[in-house]
């Protein structure tokens, strides 16, 4: 996957918005204002993702490519990096992950706003 197939992906779901809030290099996806992925524009060496902590204790044990992400709460996010093996498949099903458990997580009426668009 590539940065621009990956922004594509993203963006293609609903309620979806990119920014920069961080640095002009630190690509940020947000669901109804709440971050569900970020990378580094220019390296796109990795991806943060937000997980389930079971579920990312086991796909740190299962892949190398999958660490506890950078700058962010270990338990909760992983990163993915991007050229040491993640396959395209793998990094959608993740992104997805991520993107419903930041959606399961938004209030009730952000959650019927988001079934809205």
């Amino acid at each position: 996957m590539n940065i621009e197939s990956f922004r594509t992906y993203c963006l293609h779901k609903k309620g979806v918005t990119e920014e920069f809030p961080f640095n002009a290099n630190t690509l940020v996806f947000k669901v109804m204002g709440k971050m569900f992925a970020l990378t580094d524009l220019v390296d796109f060496d990795g991806i943060n993702l937000k997980v389930d902590p079971e579920t990312g204790a086991e796909l740190r044990e299962q892949h190398d490519y999958i660490q506890p992400a950078y700058h962010m709460n270990k338990i909760h996010w992983i990163t993915v990096l991007v050229k040491a093996g993640a396959t395209d498949r793998l990094l959608k099903e993740l992104i997805d992950q991520s993107y419903d458990l930041v959606a399961a997580g938004l209030t009730k009426s952000q959650r019927l706003a988001l079934k809205c668009l």
